[in-house]
């Protein structure tokens, strides 16, 4: 049986599956199960076991948000080090993490940056290329034995949508790019969240 860990944002939330405090969007729209979930749906399907959902709705991978500085709110990358700061991967075995981000970096207008490798300022992660490399650098790096997915949304700026599988690539990791995602006030709707996870099952 597969450990499955979720960084994602408010696709992958639901309430009460998610850390307490976080901001959570569905259930809503059609989607009022947690069955209904493209996560829940696909480890389900793989006969997998959810450690953690870590997605707060709303957040972005970079510290650039909808409010500005998220380095020390809800970042991809400052949730990440708080679990790590925590011992969350001293005590808890991750076969699978699964990357669902990007969406808010596209929406907001954060700053894009360059493709950036290696030697982060903190300065450099309010840009989205630097903080997805920083991001996903951290994962391979801290977590080496995991298979690392990440999943790409639809109706994002081109560039962003590239720039993600470019670094997937360029640590070795997998990147899926989604299709025909059915969408309700920007969000999957039910329908969306079986494409997801179909999709996801194909990789």
């Amino acid at each position: 049986m597969k450990n499955i860990l979720i960084f994602g944002d408010s696709y992958s939330t639901y309430e009460k599956y998610i850390p307490e405090g976080y901001d959570t969007f569905y259930p809503c729209l059609d989607v009022q199960e947690v069955e209904q979930t493209w996560w829940a749906k696909y480890i389900r399907k793989i006969n997998g076991h959810l450690v953690q959902n870590n997605s707060f709705s709303g957040s972005t991978i970079c510290y650039t948000g909808y409010n500005g500085d998220c380095s020390n709110t809800n970042s991809f990358i400052y949730r990440y080090r708080q679990m790590k700061t925590n011992g969350f991967f001293d005590k808890n075995k991750v076969d699978t993490i699964l990357v669902f981000g990007g969406t808010n970096d596209s929406w907001v207008e954060a700053p894009l940056g360059e493709m950036q490798f290696s030697n982060w300022e903190e300065s450099d992660l309010f840009q989205v290329f630097p903080a997805i490399c920083h991001f996903a650098y951290c994962l391979k790096n801290d977590l080496p034995h995991a298979e690392i997915i990440f999943i790409i949304n639809t109706e994002l700026k081109v560039e962003v949508q590239k720039g993600i599988a470019e670094i997937a690539k360029y640590y070795g990791l997998k990147a899926l790019q989604l299709e025909d995602i059915d969408k309700a006030e920007g969000h999957p709707t039910a329908k969306g969240m079986q494409s997801i996870c179909d999709q996801l099952l194909l990789i």
